[in-house]
C-alpha cells in the first residue's frame, strides 16, 4: 500500500482539528475574556531507506535517503494576549488591564478566570452571575487604632459587599487648622470684654461630634495680643466645660469665662513657631504644635479630649500670620454621624471603597489576582475558567498592580482577542491543506487502479 495515502489521511485528520480550533475561536469572537489558540504541526516519523555514510578515502560522504510518513499535531497553545476594555459602567465588572487572572471559588476549590462579569448576590457576596462563583480577596479588619486595614498576606475569602449597612458614628478626637491671621489688625486688650467681641478678631467654626454622632458646633476666637502673638479661645455648643491645654507639664488649664487661652507666636516671616498656656510655662515651640481640648457634653460626666493641629514650627502648612485677609478655615475633623452604605468603588489595585450617606468612606476588602509561570498550561473547564495543571506552576496570589500583576480597570470589561482577519486567513490556508490532502490520496488511488489495470 502507498504511504502517501496515509501521508494524506494525517493530514486530513490534523486539518480537521486546525479548523475546528478556529470554529471555536471565531465562536467565541464576543466572548468576554476569552484567549484564542493556534495549532502548530510537526511532521510523523520517516521511514529510512538507506543511512547516511561518513567519508572515505576515496569518496565523499552519503546523505541518508528517507520517506516521511505524514504529520501530526505538535501543540494547541491558548494565546494570553491582551484584549481590548469596553466600557460598561457597572462597577462590579472589571478587567485586568495586563497579566493575571481573577481568582473565583468553587467551594474549596479555586478556579482562574479572565472575565470579570461580576455582580452581587442577595447577601452582597460579589460573585460571578452566571455560575454562582465567588470571588476571592481579603476582607478589612480593624486594627488596634480603629483604622481600616487589610492584610494581603492573608489567605484569600469571599468578598461581601455590606449594602446599606451601616456605620457607627465616630467621636472627634482629631481637628486640623490651616488659616491665616491678618498682620495687619490691631492688638486687643487681654481684658474679657474685648476677647468676647467677635469683631475684634477672627472667629473659626466647625463642627464636631459626640460618641453617639450628634453635632456641635465648636469656635475658636484668636485676637491679636502682641506683635507676632495672637491668643485663642474655645467654646463649643451643649456643653459645660470647655478648656484648653497645651501638653507640657503638670500644670492646670487657666480659665476665662468658662474658657481657656492658649498663646500663638509667630516669626517675623509669618510663620508659626510656638504654642503655650496663656498664664503657665506649659510651652511647644518645635514638631507639631498641637493642644488638647477638652469638654463635657450636657447631662454626660465624661471628659472628652480632642487634638487641636495648628502645623509644625516653622512652617507654613498650619496657621500663619501674613499680610493678607484672614480665613476662617478648620479643615478636617475625625468625626461623624452614623451613616448607611450608598454605593462603593472599585480601584485599581483592587481595593473596594465603600461611601456612606454622612459623606465617609471606608475600605472593605480587595480583589485578589494571581499570576502563573506558565498560563499556556493551565486547563480550560468552560465558563471562561482555567484551572491548575502538573505545568502551569502554582497561582501567586496578590495584589493587582504588583510583582508582575496587571492592574484592575473597574466599570469595565475585558474583550475577546481573537482577530478576525487573522482566522479567516487561517481558515483559507487550512482549507487549501485540506483540499490537498485530498488530492494526495485520489491521486494515489488513481496509482493503485493502475495498478490493478496491469492484471486486465
Amino acid at each position: 500500500m502507498m504511504r502517501s495515502l496515509f501521508a494524506g489521511v494525517s493530514g486530513l485528520k490534523n486539518h480537521q482539528t486546525r479548523m475546528d480550533v478556529i470554529g471555536n475561536n471565531i465562536s467565541n469572537v464576543n466572548t468576554y475574556g476569552f484567549k484564542y489558540s493556534r495549532v502548530t504541526f510537526q511532521d510523523m516519523l520517516s521511514q529510512t531507506i538507506s543511512g547516511a555514510a561518513k567519508p572515505e578515502e576515496n569518496r565523499g560522504g552519503i546523505n541518508p535517503r528517507q520517506v516521511g510518513l505524514g504529520m501530526n499535531i505538535a501543540a494547541i497553545d491558548k494565546i494570553f494576549t491582551q484584549g481590548s476594555l469596553q466600557t460598561t459602567g457597572v462597577n462590579t465588572d472589571m478587567a485586568i488591564s495586563g497579566d493575571g487572572f481573577f481568582i473565583v471559588a468553587d467551594g474549596q476549590k479555586h478556579l482562574y478566570t479572565r472575565a470579570g462579569t461580576f455582580a452581587l448576590d442577595k447577601d452582597g457576596t460579589l460573585v460571578n452571575p452566571a455560575n454562582g462563583l465567588k470571588v476571592q480577596g481579603w476582607m478589612a479588619t480593624t486594627n488596634a487604632a480603629g483604622e481600616k486595614v487589610i492584610n494581603t498576606s492573608g489567605t484569600v475569602e469571599d468578598i461581601i459587599v455590606p449594602i446599606y449597612g451601616k456605620v457607627p458614628a465616630k467621636e472627634t478626637n482629631y481637628v486640623k487648622y490651616k488659616c491665616n491671621l491678618d498682620s495687619k489688625l490691631q492688638v486687643v486688650p487681654n481684658d474679657a470684654n474685648a476677647i468676647m467681641r467677635t469683631s475684634a478678631g477672627v472667629t473659626t467654626n466647625i463642627d464636631i461630634y459626640d460618641k453617639l454622632g450628634n453635632p456641635h458646633r465648636m469656635t475658636l476666637n484668636f485676637w491679636k495680643s502682641g506683635v507676632n502673638e495672637w491668643t485663642a479661645s474655645a467654646a463649643i455648643t451643649d456643653t459645660e466645660l470647655v478648656t484648653l491645654d497645651v501638653p507640657n507639664g503638670g500644670n492646670q488649664p487657666n480659665q476665662i469665662n468658662g474658657s481657656t487661652r492658649v498663646v500663638l507666636k509667630f516669626s517675623p516671616e509669618g510663620r508659626i513657631v510656638s504654642v503655650a498656656d496663656a498664664n503657665s510655662p506649659d510651652e511647644i515651640n518645635q514638631g507639631k504644635l498641637e493642644v488638647n481640648l477638652s469638654y463635657r457634653v450636657a447631662g454626660d460626666p465624661t471628659l472628652r479630649n480632642i487634638r487641636l493641629d495648628f502645623g509644625s514650627s516653622g512652617l507654613v502648612e498650619g496657621i500663619t500670620q501674613f499680610s493678607s485677609p484672614s480665613t476662617t478655615k478648620a479643615v478636617e475633623q475625625d468625626g461623624y454621624a452614623m451613616g448607611y452604605m450608598e454605593s462603593f468603588t472599585v480601584d485599581n489595585s483592587g481595593i473596594i471603597t465603600a461611601v456612606y450617606s454622612n459623606g465617609t468612606k471606608q475600605m472593605i476588602g480587595q480583589v485578589a489576582t494571581a499570576v502563573f509561570t506558565n498560563p499556556q498550561g493551565l486547563i480550560a473547564t468552560g465558563d471562561n475558567m482555567f484551572e491548575v495543571s502538573n505545568n502551569s506552576g502554582l497561582p501567586l496570589i496578590g495584589p493587582a498592580g504588583e510583582a508582575g500583576r496587571g492592574k484592575i480597570v473597574a466599570g469595565t470589561l475585558e474583550m475577546s482577542n481573537v482577530d478576525l482577519s487573522e482566522q479567516f486567513t487561517d481558515m483559507i490556508i487550512t482549507q487549501r491543506g485540506f483540499q490537498a490532502n485530498s488530492r494526495t490520496i485520489t491521486t494515489s488511488d488513481q496509482m493503485l487502479q493502475e495498478l490493478i489495470n496491469l492484471k486486465r
